[in-house]
Order: C-alpha cells, then structure tokens, then sequence
C-alpha cells in the first residue's frame, strides 16, 4: 500500500492519498501556525519516496530542512506510529533549490518571450490600453525576427516603437507615446525590485524539475521565496508562468499511475487577488487541463474561499487545518470550509474545523473510483526530515551536490533586440547623407559600443521558437510557437 499512496495521517482510519489519484489536484488550507507546512513538507516527501518530482515555493525558508534528516526523537518516533508509519526514522530529502535572486538557490531564469504580453502586463499592472501597446511591441518582434530576452531588449524594443509609432500604426494600430513612457517607467520599478534577474539566459529547461536521484526518489525543487513573495506580483505571476509552461511543453499522458510532476502554489490567494475575470478563466482551463498531463497542482493558502469556485471545484483532495472564528466573516469562512466536505455522521465538520490542535486536520482524498472520501478527523504524521530551515553553509553544501549545479549560474547575454536594434540604427545612419548624418551623429553615437559589443558575441539563434507567442499559447491566444 506504502507504494501506492501517501501516508497523511491518521484519524478513524489512516489517511491516505492515493498516487492515482493525486493529479486531481489538491487544497491545503488553514490559518497561521496551525501546521500546513508540515502537511507540506509530509506530502513532499511522500512523493519524493514514490518517485514523484515536486516543486513547492518556500516562502518562509523552513522547507528547506527537507534536505537534512531529522533529529531522532522518541515522541516523534511514536507519533509517526500512531500515524501509522511504523517504519519512521529520520531522513533526508533529494533537494535542488532554486532563486530568482540567485543568492539561497540556482538562478531561476526565463526570457521576455518566454513571458508573453500577458502575463508581463499582469506583472507590470498595465490598464488595458498599455497591455495593447505591449501586444503591439510583441507583434512586432515576432515580424522583424528580434529577440526579445532581458528587460534591456524590451526596454530597447518599446522606445523604437515610440519612435516609429506613425510608420508602424497603418500595421499594428496606435502606439501612444504617454503609454510607452509608462510602461518604461513600470519596467524601472521592477528592476528595482529585483525583478530583472528573472529575465535572461539561460533559461530554466523544465526538465531540470522533474529529476529522481540515483535511488529513484523524486527531487523536490524548493524555490527560495521568502524575499519573492515581498514583491507579490512577481512570485504569482512567476509561478503561473511556470505552470503554462509545463501545460504547454508536457505531453498527454491521461491518468497515470502516478504524477509526473507535483507542484505546489504556496499563499495561492495572491494568483487570485485583483486578477481580472479573463485570467481567471484561463488559470480555471489550465488547472483543468493540465492533469492529463500528468502533473497536480496543490493550493495551499488559509482558506478555500481564497481560491475561485471553478478552480475549487477540481481540487478533489483536501487538507484543512484550524481557522478561528472570530468575526462574522471568520466564521462565514469556516461554514463555507465545511460545506466543501463530504460530512462525517460521527462530528460536526463546522464545529470541528474550529476545535483542531495544531498538527490535527480534516482530511479527505479521492478514493480509487474518484470520489471524496468521508472527511476524517486525522492527527497529521511527523516528517522525517528536519522541521526548520538549514544553515548557510548547510544550503551551499547541498547546492554544490545537485544536478543543477553549474549548468544555470553563469548569465549568458546573446545578440537580441537590443543590439539588433542598435545595430539598425548604426548602419540607417551610415548611409544617410553626410548632412543627415551630422544631424544624426548624437543619436548613433550610443549605439556605436552596443553595435561592436554585439559583433564579438555568439551569434548563435533561437529563431525557431515564436518569439511574441502569447503566455498560454493555444488557451490564451495570440502568437503561439511554431
């Protein structure tokens, strides 16, 4: 049975969420400090065992310890038996960690292109007239062949926009200049923020997540998110990047024995807040869709009314820790919680939701059939790998071990737009009169260093990829890949 599932807890009777069963995408929730990151750290574990890759954001750096073993402990011992794992002893996890700030993990990077107009204006918070622009600029580097990789190139792309708004409007539509300038002025924001290391090469292969070590256990990818998560926009729209991309690269493969991935969208409530209807939907297809490919999708967050209707429908695996009901509307959360369980005849799920000690949840998983079991008041099983985070020098040890480690921490900087640009205007001014270009030598001048730096760099191509192609390809629209 220990291969066929993951051990949870136990309550009236162990509860176990079945590998068959677990692409169905899942829910944990609960308020502060009752324990979900535990139930994290239990289930990625779990999995890993099973040979199941993870990745799972860590916004508080404790799921790092997942990569030392335990302290061996007698009361944890017994816990763990009472639980129903007889075999507990302290272990430690495959690990690779992962920052977009490069500082507790491997750079973690993806290209402008890669974004989409979509997500990026998501990111940048543009209105709907500055989203057009950015579609534009986007339309136009799929046509003119410029790749668009760093900030710096889409910096590069939207000021010749700007310059050439009335020769490119018969073709694209209108391109306000007082839209560029704020979209540039966005763009400065997220640099400040940190966010223009997200941006580059090499980009992250998605096959460098779903790795299992020698012993065939899968490797949990642990994303360092505790500075992330500060700039909220970043780390959702990040980690919703990260699952178009797995819906558009992963193949069909129905329902497996097991996942091929399972990812986990820690303080999931911020893919939500303010996200306009259009992209709910989309995010509402993706979740339902992507299980056939083989991956599950587990949101964890304080409560299901955190997450919209449609999508909580398809999380059929549930792990609610405690919410207290302090206010009228705490205690509308904990009605509507309970509503979202199949009823126990033996307590009263509502009450109960209340009453829960920490390390206690209400679970419910899909059984074989594919429907809810009846909800268990379960004690959650101790993890076998420490609970709390690693050292320094603990975390560099484990990064200079993993099969990640060389291959992302050099940044890679190509001929892309920026120079292909420069490069452009260097060789219009050339060949313009030599009163045209006395008139123009003050504009050229910049682009002279950009123009020679570009011809002693790697001219190698990534042509064949779409460069404009919308974020979600085929579900969002828009350019796809060719």
């Amino acid at each position: 049975m220990a291969g066929e599932s993951v051990l949870i807890g136990k309550g009236a009777q162990e509860c176990r969420l079945l590998l068959e069963r677990a692409n169905r995408h899942g829910l944990v929730a609960g308020a502060t400090g009752t324990g979900k990151t535990v139930t994290l750290q239990i289930l990625a574990e779990g999995f890993s065992r099973a040979g199941v890759p993870v990745f799972v954001a860590d916004v508080k750096g404790d799921l790092a310890g997942l990569a030392s073993p335990g302290k061996a402990d007698d009361g944890l011992a017994e816990r763990a038996r009472a639980c129903g794992d007889a075999s507990w002893a302290p272990a430690a996890t495959p690990v690779i960690f992962w920052d977009v700030f490069g500082e507790a993990g491997h750079p973690v990077r993806t290209t402008i292109a890669e974004m989409g107009p979509l997500l990026l204006a998501r990111l940048l918070d543009l209105n709907d007239v500055q989203e057009g622009v950015l579609t534009i600029a986007f339309a136009l580097a799929d046509d003119e062949g410029l790749l668009l990789l760093d900030l710096d190139d889409l910096r590069a792309l939207l000021t010749f926009l700007a310059e050439h708004r009335k020769e490119i409007q018969p073709v694209y539509g209108t391109v306000s200049p007082a839209s560029v300038g704020a979209i540039q002025r966005r763009l400065l924001t997220l640099a400040r923020e940190g966010g223009e290391l997200l941006f580059g090469e090499p980009a992250l292969a998605l096959d460098a997540l779903m790795q299992t070590d020698a012993e065939g256990r899968g490797y949990v990818n642990v994303l360092a998110a505790d500075q992330l998560v500060r700039t909220r926009q970043l780390y959702a729209t990040f980690l919703l990047w990260l699952l178009a991309e797995l819906f558009e690269e992963l193949p069909e493969v129905g329902d497996p024995e097991k996942p091929r991935l399972v990812f986990f969208f820690d303080e999931a409530h911020l893919l939500f807040d303010d996200a306009p209807k259009a992209l709910l939907d989309k995010v509402e297809q993706v979740v339902r869709l992507i299980r056939s490919k083989g991956v599950g999708v587990y949101f964890v967050t304080q409560g299901p009314s955190d997450v919209p209707t449609d999508v909580l429908g398809q999380l059929g695996n549930r792990v609610q820790h405690a919410l207290r009901a302090f206010t009228p509307k705490d205690q509308k959360a904990v009605k509507s919680a309970a509503e979202t369980f199949r009823p126990n005849p033996a307590f009263d799920t509502k009450d109960a939701i209340t009453q829960l000690a920490v390390g206690e949840a209400l679970v419910s998983t899909l059984d074989a059939s594919g429907v809810p079991s009846m909800v268990d008041r379960a004690k959650v099983r101790p993890p076998a790998s420490r609970m709390g985070p690693l050292t320094a020098e603990e975390r560099a040890t484990v990064m200079a071990q993993s099969p990640a480690a060389g291959a992302y921490d050099m940044r890679i900087d190509r001929h892309s737009a920026k120079e292909m640009l420069a490069a452009r205007a260097l060789q219009k001014a050339e060949a313009a009169p030599p009163s045209r270009q006395r008139q123009s030598s003050t504009r050229s001048a910049g682009y002279s260093d950009a123009a020679v730096k570009s011809a002693l760099r790697s001219l190698g191509t990534q042509f064949g990829r779409t460069l404009g192609r919308e974020i979600m390809r085929g579900l969002f629209g828009g350019l796809a890949r060719r």
